[in-house]
């Protein structure tokens, strides 16, 4: 009598991680527009986020908010840094409340949790509460940064990684596909990096993230992978070995 085999096949890609930082820019929110929220690219990203949840992948996020307002740029112009800084942290819970909203309607439940309380619209920062949402295969959107002046939705997104006990962070970028030695856009012989030390990002100034960020980062051994958000099916791609990026470690 012949055995049938018992061999599943699936089209599910493999993945080495288990729990990433999906950190994205509020820019990438706008589409073609200058300013504000693009509906159409908020429901492109959500679908992205969740070709990599149906994974299996626990994701966490971070969503800057230079789309409605950012803190530097209204010190710049004479507004007093703390009140500016504050204000760019509301951005932030906006535009975590439209993901939000973009992935609940793809049937992805998801928790926004913010650094400064606002009960009546996402949760507070409690980090066991977000952990656990984790666990239970909710994409958790952390939003107002640290909830300090002076640092950066960058600094956010490695701190948030760092105590969730993300393997590493994933920062999707708008037209570019990774690190250069130079501006791609305004330099046509620009190189890319397949991978680079943190220790040569910041001494090279290869503006990823900012440096308080990148010290983080190398201090606990976390990878940063850059890869471009407008290449569709890049996210869920890298996760499964394919695809351009640069991959940032010690």
């Amino acid at each position: 009598m012949s055995l049938s085999s018992t061999t599943e096949t699936t089209d599910a890609p493999k993945t080495k991680y288990n729990r990433v930082m999906l950190k994205i820019s509020g820019e990438a929110l706008m589409g073609d527009q200058g300013f504000g929220l693009h509906p159409p690219t908020v429901q492109r990203i959500a679908q992205e986020v969740k070709s990599v949840h149906d994974l299996g992948v626990e994701i966490c996020m971070v969503i800057g908010g230079g789309n409605i307002f950012r803190g530097l740029s209204g010190s710049a112009q004479g507004m007093e840094r703390t009140t500016a800084d504050y204000m760019g942290m509301l951005a932030t819970v906006m535009n975590a409340l439209a993901m939000q909203s973009a992935l609940e309607g793809v049937g992805v439940f998801t928790r926004v949790i913010s650094a400064i309380r606002m009960d009546e619209v996402c949760e507070p920062y409690i980090r066991r509460r977000a952990v656990r949402h984790l666990e239970k295969k909710r994409v958790c959107i952390f939003a107002a940064g640290t909830g300090n002046p002076y640092f950066t939705t960058d600094t956010a997104a490695t701190l948030r990684a760092n105590e969730m006990a993300c393997e590493a962070i994933f920062m999707g970028k708008n037209g570019v596909d990774g690190i250069y030695d130079k501006d791609p856009k305004a330099h046509a012989d620009a190189v890319r990096y397949d991978t680079v030390t943190y220790d040569d990002v910041l001494a090279k100034r290869l503006r990823v993230m900012d440096a308080s960020a990148i010290a983080l980062a190398r201090d606990n051994n976390l990878p940063l992978i850059v890869f471009g958000l407008d290449e569709p099916g890049g996210f869920r791609g890298i996760l499964a070995g394919e695809g351009t990026y640069t991959k940032v470690q010690g």
